[in-house]
This record gives C-alpha cells, structure tokens and sequence, in this order.
C-alpha cells in the first residue's frame, strides 16, 4: 500500500506550503510521538541543517513532541548521518532531521532514524501516517515532555567520524580544499580533517541561513574546481547541504563522482585485507564501474535509484558497500546510513596509506559514455509497451553487443520518461540515446 506523506527519503516540499508549514509539523510531530508511545519509546532527537526555516521548524516538531508526552534532545545543525549516529548512541527511540538536503533554502524537510541509526520500518511509517490523520489530543500536563539542548553533540560526531579509520591515520602533507555548501558541515568537517593532519582550505562555510547549496557544495562543483586549480591543492572535496553526500575533485579539477569514490572505497577494503563479497549500485552507475568491480573478483547488484533501495539491496545480500553516482555511499561497515564525511576518509586514509594521488587511485576504473535524453509524454499512457519502442530498443541492445546498457524508466516527480543509454563509443551512445527518444516521443 502506497504511503499518503512519506516518500522514498521522508517528507519534503516548499516551505509553506502543504506539509511544511508550522502546524502541519507540530501534527506531525505530535504523530511521531503518539506512534512511539504506543510502542512504549518516550525519546525523540532533533537534528537541522543551515537554512533558515529550520528554526521554526525546530520549535514545531519539539512543541508536537512534548504534546505527545515525549522527551526531546535539540542537536542544533547537524549533517544527517550524525544525527543517525546520535539517535543510536544516545539509546533515543528516534531521530528528525529538519532539511531538504541539496534542495534551495526555500524549501524543506523531515527525514526520520528508527533507533538503531537506520530508516524507518514502514509499519511505523503507516502508523505515523494514521496518528496525523487522528484528533491532536495532548496529555496531562505532568505527562509533558521536557526538552534539552546537547551542547557537545558535534564533538561527539567529531570523534565518530574519526574512529571510522585506523588511529594510526595522519593527513599531513595532504592539501585539501573543502566545500561545505553553506550547509551542516560547515563547522564539522574542517575540524574532523584539521584534526587529523590535513591543510585544508575551506569554502562554502558560512551560512546565513538562505545561502545553503547556493552555487556550492557537490551540486555545484565548478567552484570546488576552480579552486582546487588555483591553491594548486592536491585534491578537493564538496558535501551537500545535509552532509551525506560527498564527490571530489582531482588536483587536475577533474570530478571524481559517486561511482569513482565507491571503486576507491571498494579496492581499499581489499588492501586493507577486509571480508568484501560485493557491491550495490542503482540502475544509474556507469557500467564502467560494475566492469572495475568484477575485474576485482567482487560481485556487483544494481538497486533502483534511491539509498532507501541501496541500503534493502545491502542487508538482503548482506553486504557492506553500495552508493549511488550522486555521491551518496553506504559504509555499512564503518556507520548506518550514507555519509558525506566519513565517506571522503575512506578515500583519503587509502591514499595515505598507499601514498597514492586521486588520479591513481581511480585509474582501474574507466567510465563509459553515457547519455540521457528527457522525453515529455505526449498523452500516451504507456509508452515504453509501444512496439516501436520496443524495436529501437532491441536494435541499440544488438549494437551494443553486451558492451552497454540500455535503460528507459518514467520520472518519479515529472511526466517524463528518461532514456539512458552507455557503451563504449560515445558517438554510438548520442546515436542510440536519440534514436529510442525519438521512438519514445513518436508513441
């Protein structure tokens, strides 16, 4: 059964409107909290990014909360997999993170962390769900819950991001550039590389409330380019504006993506001698990375886009990597959810280790062409059961001759069909993008 408010990654919209406007959050809030009651869970932690509506937000959720009888613990801006890291630490019954990760300022959100650090069991989510839909009740008055403010919240997610590597770990020598888009890691993740040795540079950590993912941060690279070129720096890296997304650049400016970091992360568990039997990926890595991944003598699954389906992909066949070409990567053997930073010093203690640069490091992995065509439906209900359709798509696969993939799937948000097509030869790939659009658009 479909979910009525929560989507694949929580609750997000333009602030404001629908959901995300006060009294719509302090319901919900008030929701979480009944539904953690009747499972006998009376512990909320609360975590935001940098915009500015998080405020607001913040004092509605705690209100909605309190309402319920639940205690909260305010952990102020904090990149999400902190917070995941903190509702299981502090023994909470559940985390809220208020942010609409790399979205504009203008919008907003609510993710929500079970208490072991992971997404929500559906049967919550449909129990929350149901509760909003209920009377607000809120209970006697001596039954209230209190709220308390965690001044060393980010001190304690300092040292788990560092733990997440050999002790014996040391940046020196290394000269980084860091682009924190304004956002949650703003004030964590030059600590967390300071600490360990690196010169850093940092960028994008200065946020006003309505500067976060603006013209920085991994939507944004170009600026991290530019920079990395100009300090002469050996490599960069550029979170989110929520911090659990991370992509980094060459000293030659050129990107390294979620693809290229998740083959790093990948070989270095094999240096480091680790029990690794495969990878996730979604249906949008480049074939160029399950090739590398097998070379290696690893398996290689793809999940559908998304790091809800990334992370079900992992736990079905027990595995400890995945990621998608966004950045997000799960370390499933290091933390519970994906993490920009911790992420970045996997990359980075193997290159310590080997004494490797960037470009070296991802040098076994070669991305292939890969190019994607929007086609707006025409009104048609099904293209993609169209029988020309279907024959361009059976022509490009013969071309491609096992060298490549074809991929056609419909917009999860817009009435589009994507066509994505990759192979070797990048005028082949253009050619047979165009031709199935054409075939699509024609349905």
């Amino acid at each position: 059964m479909a979910k009525k408010y929560f989507g694949t990654d929580g609750i997000r919209g333009k602030v404001g409107e629908g959901l995300m406007t006060p009294d719509q959050v302090l319901k919900l809030g008030w929701a979480v909290g009944k539904a953690l009651a009747n499972h006998g869970h009376k512990l909320v932690v609360i975590g935001k990014d940098t915009r500015i509506s998080g405020y607001m937000f913040e004092s509605a959720l705690e209100a909605g909360l309190s309402a319920a009888g639940v205690d909260v613990r305010l952990l102020g801006p904090m990149p999400t997999p902190g917070i995941a890291y903190l509702t299981r630490t502090m023994h909470a019954s559940a985390g809220v993170v208020i942010s609409a990760s790399h979205n504009p300022y203008y919008d907003n959100g609510l993710k929500f962390f079970s208490s072991e650090g992971s997404k929500l069991p559906d049967d919550l989510e449909y129990l929350i769900e149901e509760m909003f839909e209920a009377p607000m009740t809120i209970v006697e008055s001596y039954e209230l819950g209190k709220a308390r403010r965690i001044d060393d919240a980010q001190g304690r997610y300092v040292e788990a991001c560092k733990a997440t590597i050999p002790l014996s770990t040391n940046f020196k020598g290394m000269n980084i550039v860091l682009d924190c888009a304004h956002g949650a890691t703003y004030n964590i993740a030059p600590k967390v590389l300071t600490e360990l040795g690196a010169h850093i540079v940092v960028e994008g950590a200065e946020p006003d409330g309505i500067n976060i993912n603006a013209y920085r941060g991994s939507t944004h690279p170009e600026h991290l380019q530019h920079v990395v070129r100009h300090q002469g720096a050996d490599l960069g890296i550029a979170f989110d504006g929520d911090g659990d997304r991370v992509l980094m650049v060459d000293s030659e400016g050129e990107i390294i993506d979620g693809d290229e970091i998740l083959y790093i992360i990948a070989k270095a568990r094999l240096h480091a001698g680790n029990d690794i039997k495969g990878v996730v990926g979604t249906l949008m890595s480049n074939m160029g990375l399950e090739l590398a991944i097998r070379e290696m003598g690893l398996e290689f699954e793809r999940a559908k886009v998304g790091d809800r389906y990334v992370l079900e992909l992992l736990k079905e066949k027990d595995w400890k990597l995945g990621g998608e070409s966004s950045g997000h990567i799960i370390c499933l053997d290091r933390t519970t959810t994906g993490d920009g930073i911790v992420s970045a010093l996997q990359v980075l203690a193997y290159l310590a280790e080997t004494g490797k640069t960037l470009q070296e490091a991802k040098a076994g992995m070669k991305k292939m062409p890969m190019h994607i065509i929007n086609v707006p439906l025409n009104g048609c209900s099904a293209p993609l059961e169209s029988d020309q359709v279907k024959v361009a798509v059976q022509k490009a696969k013969q071309q491609l001759n096992g060298r490549g993939r074809v991929l056609l799937r419909p917009s999860g948000t817009e009435p589009l069909i994507r066509v994505m097509v990759e192979g070797e030869e990048e005028g082949m790939v253009l050619s047979l993008t165009q031709s199935i659009a054409d075939a699509v658009a024609a349905a």
